[in-house]
């Protein structure tokens, strides 16, 4: 049975997880550097360029609108980011601060800070069959709400350092990067809609291959810098066990809380997914703001392992889902 199964385990589903590997060893062996990473950084702000307009030009209206409206889903996603993900942050800090020591500590706190990541979360909605309508919603209101409560939950937590606000250039480039495109998709949604619809392979390349160019894009940037060189193996061991127990938390508390909400199943995905993720391509930038002036070498290390986790264990559960519903549909026939 196991050796007839293997076709089924190496079909198109697990191009992904395959994609995720090779990124990751790519960025840690064949790192870009000098032109090389302003190139690949191109590359990954035009592969979410695009995404975001074709699914502009694949959702009609209603629908977007609807996900907009969708008041009750989108203030669970929003609690689970700026409220339940910092509570559990500031209730582990004796914890952390003991174990981890202050720098890496703060790390962990400033994961507990970001807004959810955008791309990845649509991705795994849409591949899991949730509301792709709602999640992009609610990931693109938590980025632009991030970009104001991010700097203030931290300076709730640490007086360290700091600065007073967010460079607007920030908010300029959520909105230039996400929302531009997605609206420039809706309107040329009424030439190329169908043809979108009819290629589904179309978006889903461009879900994994966008996932892929930031990974490798930031581990890239983590060898070329010496991250890891500053952190000894006892501590990576560590921050990954933390990193992976507030992952299954915050996955537990949305699934439990969006099922006792009755929420249907297309959007409890898009509440799990949107609600237990946080940015790394957000996160890195605007750590260079908030923390101007301090040392932040070891600060970036739990924001990388916690999005690289996010997106493996991510990629597991959207997969299963998407398998579930196909199996359902097929049922059915």
């Amino acid at each position: 049975m196991i050796l007839f199964s293997m076709p089924g385990f190496l079909s198109k589903l697990d191009r992904f997880t395959v994609g995720l590997v090779v990124s990751v060893s790519a960025g840690i062996l064949i790192p870009c550097s000098g032109v090389w990473d302003t190139v690949f950084s191109r590359l990954s702000d035009a592969a979410i360029i695009l995404l975001f307009f074709l699914y502009g030009a694949k959702l009609s209206r209603r629908s977007v609108w609807e996900g907009l409206m969708h008041w009750r889903l989108q203030s669970l996603v929003a609690a689970s980011t700026f409220v339940i993900f910092p509570l559990l942050g500031i209730l582990s800090i004796p914890m952390w601060n003991a174990v981890l020591g202050p720098d890496l500590c703060m790390g962990m706190l400033y994961v507990c800070m970001l807004p959810s990541t955008v791309q990845s979360s649509i991705a795994f909605t849409s591949m899991a069959g949730g509301n792709v309508a709602a999640a992009i919603c609610s990931a693109s209101v938590s980025s632009l709400l991030g970009v104001f409560l991010t700097p203030l939950l931290v300076g709730l937590v640490w007086s360290r350092g700091g600065a007073d606000g967010v460079d607007f250039s920030t908010f300029l480039n959520i909105c230039y990067i996400i929302l531009v495109p997605f609206v420039a998709g809706q309107i040329a949604q009424r030439w190329i809609g169908k043809w979108v619809v009819a290629h589904r392979n179309v978006t889903s390349w461009t879900d994994h291959s966008t996932i892929w160019l930031v990974i490798y894009t930031a581990f890239s940037h983590a060898m070329v810098n010496g991250v890891w060189k500053n952190l000894p193996w006892l501590s990576l061991v560590e921050v990954l066990g933390f990193c992976a127990l507030l992952l299954v938390v915050v996955l537990w508390l949305t699934a439990f809380l969006s099922r006792r909400l009755r929420f249907s199943r297309e959007d409890r995905i898009a509440i799990i997914f949107c609600g237990s993720k946080k940015s790394l391509a957000t996160g890195i930038p605007m750590m260079n703001v908030i923390f101007a002036g301090s040392p932040i070498g070891l600060l970036v290390i739990p924001i990388m392992i916690f999005h690289q986790l996010q997106l493996m264990v991510c990629s597991i559960l959207a997969r299963r889902w998407g398998r579930d519903l196909e199996e359902k549909k097929d049922g059915s026939l």
